[in-house]
């Protein structure tokens, strides 16, 4: 059973970058494709990037691609989400999940194939 803890989150104004982390323990970290979420005020639980295995096939949403990056690093078993030219609409609570059913090479998009998450590190864009 994997365990998730999410750092990095906090206030940045509009066109800054902020890194968030997700801290991994508990399972084999390298062998679960990952995911970061987030939760707007008011809204459903959207996603955001997603990432095989190795790292080498990642997926974003439309709203943030050339913008985020997500990244990981496997001997750390620390999963990263590289923010760059944050909009007010990026404020949310993120989320890093897992998948500890996924195959090797794949990434997933789609919420109900997460079954590990992170309680969320609140990020705010505001000037």
């Amino acid at each position: 059973q994997v365990q998730l803890e999410e750092s990095g989150g906090g206030y940045v104004q509009p066109g800054g970058s902020l890194r968030l982390s997700c801290a991994a323990s508990g399972g084999t970290f390298w062998r679960h494709a990952m995911g970061w979420w987030r939760q707007g005020p008011g809204k459903e639980r959207e996603f955001v990037a997603a990432i095989s295995w190795s790292g080498t096939r990642t997926d974003y949403a439309d709203s943030v691609k050339r913008r985020f990056t997500i990244s990981r690093d496997n001997a750390k078993n620390t999963l990263y989400l590289q923010m760059n030219s944050v909009e007010p609409e990026d404020t949310a609570v993120y989320y890093c999940a897992a998948n500890s059913r996924s195959v090797s090479g794949a990434v997933y998009s789609w919420k109900e194939y997460y079954d590990y998450w992170g309680l969320g590190t609140q990020v705010t864009v505001s000037s």
